[in-house]
């Protein structure tokens, strides 16, 4: 009776609360499985008034966040969704076409494109520097990343007419393999701001790197890898430019992957051990020197005691 008593009633969640809850999940799903996770959601929370509006705030930041690209209509190309190419809430500039894609970020699908503005494109001068870019890392990701799609956009002093201004842009690379019939997903995200400044004829190169993984076969293991770099080259015309900057990201990506692999290919030797106790709760030892035949099954479980 006592403990009847003590036991606290359940007290049911505010309409806010719900959407915060539902917001949070969408917005830590892992690349490419959001729409799997929305479906489960709506069917547990079994409120479309909740769904939606957690949907409607959620989508667009996951959409931005994860750089995801959708296929413009009439085979126009990629436009990737992100925050150096927004121009409204549902709008995206695709510098490389000159069209402004709108989006329909919970169905992410592109509806129909539009021209550009000229006061949405960079002027003339820049723009020869972006094309340039453009270009170079165009050719680097289609022999680096076979689902990758890049951009190059403007983010400041896009006006600039010509030499004794400073502006800025960005190199976006975004590639993603989603394979949910093998029970795996995976995606590479880079961003590389460029500031041309003029008076010290410098280039300052920034780059900011994620890789992320998600492999769910009886069992959920996910993988989030990040990494910065700073650079510079000199400022000199805009192909020689372009070249330069290119071969940098190169290098720089090239030797994080490099390094990546070279981490994990030390995982069962190093770090697995360092995870867990000595002994499994069988008492027997587990045969470090054979790590490489397991798998993440059920089986790996049973011999590490970490099944029921």
């Amino acid at each position: 009776m006592a403990d009847e008593e003590d036991e606290l009633p359940e007290t049911e969640l505010s309409y806010e609360q719900k959407k915060e809850i539902a917001k949070w999940f969408l917005l830590n799903a892992p690349a490419g499985e959001i729409n799997y996770v929305a479906k489960d959601l709506k069917a547990v929370l079994s409120d479309d008034e909740v769904y939606n509006e957690a949907a409607m705030e959620a989508f667009p930041v996951y959409n931005k966040s994860h750089m995801i690209y959708l296929d413009m209509p009439s085979r126009a190309g990629d436009v990737i969704v992100s925050s150096y190419s927004e121009i409204t809430e549902n709008e995206y500039l695709d510098p490389r076409t000159a069209q402004v894609a709108i989006v329909d970020h919970v169905k992410q699908i592109c509806t129909k494109v539009r021209p550009a503005n000229d006061e949405e494109l960079p002027s003339s001068y820049i723009e020869e520097f972006r094309y340039a870019l453009d270009a170079e890392i165009q050719r680097y990701v289609s022999e680096s990343y076979p689902k990758g799609v890049s951009a190059v956009n403007c983010v400041k002093g896009k006006d600039a007419e010509g030499p004794g201004s400073d502006f800025e842009l960005v190199v976006i690379i975004t590639a993603m393999k989603i394979s949910p019939q093998n029970f795996c997903n995976g995606s590479w995200r880079s961003v590389w701001n460029i500031d041309f400044q003029d008076e010290s004829q410098v280039l300052n190169i920034k780059g900011k790197l994620q890789v992320g993984a998600h492999y769910f076969e009886e069992g959920n293991v996910e993988l989030v890898a990040k990494n910065e770099f700073q650079d510079s080259t000199i400022f000199q015309s805009a192909d020689d430019c372009a070249i330069g900057i290119a071969n940098i990201i190169r290098h720089h990506e090239t030797e994080y992957l490099t390094a990546l692999e070279v981490a994990y290919s030390k995982l069962p030797d190093n770090t697995f051990k360092d995870l867990r106790r000595k002994l499994p709760v069988t008492r027997t030892l587990f045969p470090w020197q054979n790590t490489l035949q397991f798998s993440l099954t059920r089986e790996v479980e049973k011999e590490l005691g970490l099944g029921k």
